[in-house]
């Protein structure tokens, strides 16, 4: 299959955009991530996939916890940082540790997710990563920022929840 035509014909489902963090043995480690789904209700699990070639997913994998946040449509320079290798992630970015694994909750989020590593599937050029949910918080009802054919685009403000 030619890879160019997949990738442009899957372009266009939109997707959110993710940081998936965790502490390194140096320190905070993450990447950005646009292929995450929440799996089950019953057990709580969530799921996304780091490629083989990711230098922070091993660090992640090591880790065995990582926090999952989900970027607000204004954050698209933070989705480009952490998809950018070689760079110091952290250096200027506010977050607080999450309560269960101490992984990084980014700042400004509109969502974040604490997970424990349950299970790691190798699937083609990336690996499947199963998470078992241990805290989560909405941190706003700020629009998401979405991936749809290869750019960065603004989520739409939907109504608030009524509950």
């Amino acid at each position: 299959m030619d890879q160019a035509q997949y990738r442009r014909v899957l372009g266009h489902f939109p997707t959110g955009v993710t940081v998936v963090t965790a502490n390194g043995p140096d320190g905070p480690v993450g990447l950005s991530i646009s292929s995450f789904t929440a799996v089950s209700l019953s057990p709580p699990l969530v799921g996304f996939l780091p490629a083989h070639t990711s230098w922070s997913w091993p660090m992640i994998r090591a880790a065995g916890w990582f926090c999952v946040n989900i970027l607000a449509a204004g954050q698209e320079k933070i989705a480009r940082l952490f998809a950018t290798p070689g760079v110091d992630r952290f250096q200027d970015l506010n977050w607080q540790p999450a309560p269960y694994s101490g992984a990084p909750r980014l700042e400004g989020v509109v969502a974040w997710i604490d997970c424990e590593i349950e299970a790691v599937t190798v699937a083609g050029d990336h690996d499947f990563v199963l998470g078992r949910v241990h805290a989560l918080h909405a941190e706003s009802d700020e629009p998401p920022l979405l991936f749809h054919r290869s750019r960065y685009a603004r989520g739409p403000q939907w109504p608030r929840d009524p509950a």
